[in-house]
């Protein structure tokens, strides 16, 4: 047997606020909701590549107390972190990562998210 990819990840926030969850992943970060039909309290599903990230509404959510986080590795970076910036979502930018531009992001459910693209302007010249 070999593992060769991730077929979904799956988040929490707190039931009701799927209008916040669809405008933070849908319109700020750009991916696009995979739509099923099913009853209210089905999870939300966004396309990430190959990947999905599910969303499920919680009842007793509770935000996470440990500091988890998933990371998207895009193309366009600074497009994205003028698009949030822009809709005032705070970043946290002061961990740097050799041969990276990175930062983090919470989405409305206070999960933490991660950014990531390759540093082309320290790209080895060989």
């Amino acid at each position: 047997m070999n593992i060769h990819s991730i077929h979904h990840a799956q988040l929490p926030f707190r039931a009701g606020d799927e209008a916040q969850i669809r405008r933070f992943y849908n319109q700020l970060i750009g991916l696009t909701e995979f739509h099923s039909s099913g009853p209210a309290g089905t999870p939300l599903r966004f396309v990430a590549g190959h990947q999905r990230i599910d969303l499920v509404p919680t009842d007793n959510w509770q935000p996470n107390a440990i500091p988890s986080h998933l990371a998207f590795e895009v193309q366009g970076l600074p497009t994205l972190r003028n698009r949030l910036l822009s809709a005032q979502v705070p970043l946290e930018e002061s961990r740097p990562l050799v041969g990276y531009l990175r930062f983090y992001v919470k989405d409305p459910a206070g999960n933490q998210l991660e950014f990531l693209e390759p540093d082309a302007s320290q790209a080895s010249t060989v």
